[in-house]
């Protein structure tokens, strides 16, 4: 698949997988331990990441304050609010992606080789609702619920560097008075679309999987490939949209 066919095709196949769901069912025991993986293994590369990622975010802040107005206060509610509508749901989506992607890809795709997909098929059974619907319904709660938790890491991080590097207010850095209802339904909408896509596009590429082992490598990574860049482009998206509606 090119590069194109990498973002539309898992749109395709999250709609058949949705719309067979709908039909034969989910299995709420499945979607339960999707989310238990995805989120248990997930949660701790989101705390540290943006914790190290307030902790950056607070030096550069620094910098800017130094440069033009001598007060770290002044620059940090901006700050905050690119944290809730862009940096917190794009940054954790990214690292879903990286995780949970590559997890979906592997397994799937070692199915499909060793045709144990076929297998499930002839047992009368569905790919799309026994395999990929699970992994979309928990990716949808989890992905967001995992964007809530970066962001409170990201927040305390911060309030902390600034109180303890550099002696000034972190909870005045962290003024949540500029951001509205407008900013957290940007970064939800990001969130909930992107947990979509992420299990969608690792789905694609491991029940597309062909060969051996070599086609489940290729298959992984193509698989985090193509998470990673509809994240990018949801979040592009979504951002022009909401911006738009501002106008």
């Amino acid at each position: 698949m090119s590069a194109l066919a990498g973002i539309g095709a898992p749109w395709l196949l999250l709609a058949r997988a949705l719309r067979q769901s709908f039909r034969r069912g989910v299995s709420l025991r499945e979607v339960l331990r999707q989310a238990y993986e995805m989120g248990n293994r997930s949660a701790w590369l989101v705390v540290s990441g943006l914790g190290f990622f307030g902790t950056v975010m607070v030096a550069i802040a620094h910098q800017q304050a130094r440069r033009f107005t001598g007060n770290i206060t002044v620059v940090g509610p901006a700050y905050f609010e690119l944290l809730v509508r862009e940096f917190g749901p794009l940054t954790v989506s990214l690292l879903a992606a990286a995780r949970a992607a590559a997890s979906s890809s592997a397994e799937l795709a070692s199915m499909t080789v060793n045709e144990q997909v076929e297998a499930l098929e002839m047992s009368a059974g569905d790919p799309l609702a026994d395999l990929v619907a699970p992994r979309v319904l928990a990716s949808a709660v989890v992905v967001p619920a995992l964007c809530v938790l970066g962001t409170v890491a990201a927040t305390a991080s911060a309030v902390a560097t600034v109180s303890l590097a550099y002696g000034a207010d972190g909870f005045s850095y962290m003024d949540g008075r500029f951001v509205d209802w407008g900013d957290v339904a940007c970064g939800a909408s990001k969130a909930v679309l992107c947990g979509l896509f992420i299990p969608a596009a690792a789905s694609a590429r491991g029940l597309s999987a062909r060969g051996g082992a070599a086609a489940v490598g290729s298959a992984v990574t193509l698989g985090v490939v193509d998470a990673a860049l509809g994240c990018l482009v949801i979040d592009f998206f979504i951002a022009v949209l909401f911006l738009l509606a501002r106008a």
